[in-house]
């Protein structure tokens, strides 16, 4: 059976708390991220994670998405969701990394309600680095691998 699942259905991982992450940027949610039940859609967090990962990669000067020789590649996501978020909350979206590989990182997010200490929400997603051209993996670049050394934490056990 899946590490994840019980028989009577997910186990939700365990809220972290806000001072368990390493990075925040604040994100402010807009009028259309609303759906028609009066919160934040559940594929617009996911819009949100890509915004913290990418802000602060392109701010530590290790992302150049238009002419880099490496770019990550999403290959495995998750979120949880724990309570609603609606326009128009601010968030502050905590970054922390739990794995820094050969040629890929995992990245957590936490989504927290301005003024919240526990998460809205929370996930991952992982990247894998790949040749621009080849799209074959490559190892992290040094200036990479420095810039996520700050935001590295140990896994810790589910």
């Amino acid at each position: 059976m899946d590490k994840n699942l019980t028989s009577s259905g997910p186990i939700k991982p365990k809220a972290l708390k806000k001072n368990e992450f390493r990075h925040f940027q604040v994100i402010t949610t807009r009028w259309m991220d609303n759906d028609v039940y009066g919160h934040v859609n559940n594929v617009v967090y996911y819009s949100y994670f890509d915004t913290v990962v990418n802000e602060y990669l392109i701010r530590a000067g290790v992302l150049d998405f238009e002419h880099g020789a490496t770019i990550g590649l999403v290959v495995e996501t998750h979120c949880s969701y724990f309570a609603p978020l609606v326009f128009p909350d601010r968030i502050d979206a905590g970054l922390r990394v739990v794995r820094l590989g050969t040629s890929s990182v995992r990245y957590e997010v936490g989504l927290f309600k301005e003024g919240d200490a526990e998460p809205a929400a929370q996930g991952h997603f992982v990247h894998v680095y790949v040749d621009r051209v080849t799209r074959r993996p490559v190892t992290l670049p040094a200036e990479l691998r420095a810039a996520l050394e700050p935001l590295s934490v140990a896994a810790q056990a589910d």
